[in-house]
């Protein structure tokens, strides 16, 4: 059904390949909480009045599946759905050669950013009617520097001139026709549509933003939008979201080096060989956090290829770790821990390892859980050659926080 005056089609660009994100296939159908990731933006689309049609630009190879799985018919607007190019000027250039001789005005969106809201859109197509051009962005909170050659700083900006710019962004037809037409006689590339109307000398609008309207890109956005899902849940309210995630390392034994087991030094023991201080029991924790909050592994985030991790000490990498977590929207519920060695005994440290790790982590003692096992002469921890750790831990969406 066609409204009178304006007619606003929504573009949503979703042929994106999800390399970054570490998965195969078109990231626009990677399941955040159980649904599609591109389903959230096309259902706040869907709410609003105003968007008399919506076209989703998709991977060629997805056109089918996209139209069966992702379309909605509801005789209030059409739908329908093209293949995308090469990169994603292409894709929006083919989504505008789909558009009804009626449209007006084009809103873009970016599939990827899936927690659009009916306000954003609002106020965004409000301001569209007073400017041909207009772009959802955020302020800059840090200090930005430029950084050339071998990580030197060359130039620091000025912060209250920065906003970071997001979709959607909406524009007059015409215009945005223009723009793309003049990017194809001149060639180069752009990171998104506003940056081609720029080219044109026109003047582009900046509404303010949505802190949560994140893109997801890579393994650590997927994990900050699952937690803004377990959040807001649906309609808002929250929705209790438990995160598992089990780690595990080895070090075989060396000369001349302390032990180190939980942050506690054992005496009189020899130590475990490694790039920084080799607590075993530090590293499986670290990986069982990262691994539950999608943020990859310790050799990811602490490489031992890394000069400034030599000798560290692990209780400083535990801390950074669970840092991160929280950083990504995730607080720490318990972590339950193994020790595997025939020697040392660890039963009389358990008490000060617990009050370490926990005071690493930021959490009390009783989340802790530390426990020594012998593998019973079995394996190269039964013949004495080293030491292994298993962890595994739970993480809760941190309170109060909106996802990160």
């Amino acid at each position: 059904m066609r409204r009178r005056g304006i007619a606003t089609t929504a573009l949503v660009v979703a042929a994106g390949r999800g390399e970054r994100l570490g998965r195969f296939g078109n990231k626009a159908f990677v399941a955040l909480a159980g649904k599609p990731l591109v389903g959230y933006a096309l259902e706040a689309l869907r709410s609003c009045p105003e968007i008399s049609d919506i076209v989703l630009v998709v991977a060629p190879p997805d056109v089918e599946r996209a139209r069966t799985s992702l379309l909605a018919i509801d005789g209030l607007r059409t739908e329908r759905v093209v293949a995308g190019g090469a990169d994603r000027i292409a894709s929006v250039r083919a989504g505008l050669q789909e558009l009804d001789a009626s449209c007006d005005t084009v809103l873009i969106h970016d599939g990827a950013r899936p927690f659009l809201t009916p306000d954003l859109i609002q106020r965004c197509l409000s301001a569209a009617r007073e400017h041909a051009a207009v772009i959802a962005a955020l302020p800059v909170t840090d200090t930005v520097k430029q950084v050339e050659g071998q990580n030197l700083v060359t130039a620091t900006f000025d912060r209250a001139r920065l906003w970071l710019a997001q979709t959607p962004q909406v524009f007059r037809r015409a215009l945005l026709a223009e723009a793309h037409e003049r990017a194809a006689q001149e060639g180069g590339s752009a990171t998104d549509d506003a940056s081609l109307v720029e080219r044109l000398g026109h003047a582009v609008h900046v509404v303010s933003g949505d802190p949560d309207n994140l893109k997801v890109t890579t393994p650590q956005d997927l994990a900050r939008a699952e937690s803004i899902v377990a959040h807001k849940g649906q309609g808002g309210s929250r929705k209790i979201l438990v995160r598992s995630g089990i780690g595990y390392d080895a070090h075989r034994f060396a000369a001349m080096r302390n032990l180190i087991l939980g942050g506690v030094k054992f005496e009189g023991e020899p130590g475990l060989s490694g790039h920084s201080d080799a607590d075993v029991l530090c590293h499986a924790i670290c990986d069982a956090l990262l691994g539950a909050a999608g943020a990859g592994d310790i050799g990811q985030q602490f490489p031992d290829t890394d000069s400034r991790y030599a000798g560290i000490s692990s209780l400083s990498l535990l801390a950074r770790a669970a840092a991160l977590v929280r950083e990504l929207g995730w607080e720490i519920g318990n972590v339950d821990t193994v020790v595997i060695a025939e020697a040392p005994r660890i039963a009389g440290r358990v008490p000060d390892m617990r009050r370490a790790l926990a005071q690493a982590m930021g959490i009390g003692e009783a989340q802790v859980s530390v426990k020594g096992k012998t593998s019973e002469g079995l394996g190269f921890t039964g013949r004495r050659e080293g030491i292994a750790a298993q962890a595994v831990c739970t993480l809760l969406p941190a309170r109060g926080s909106g996802g990160g």
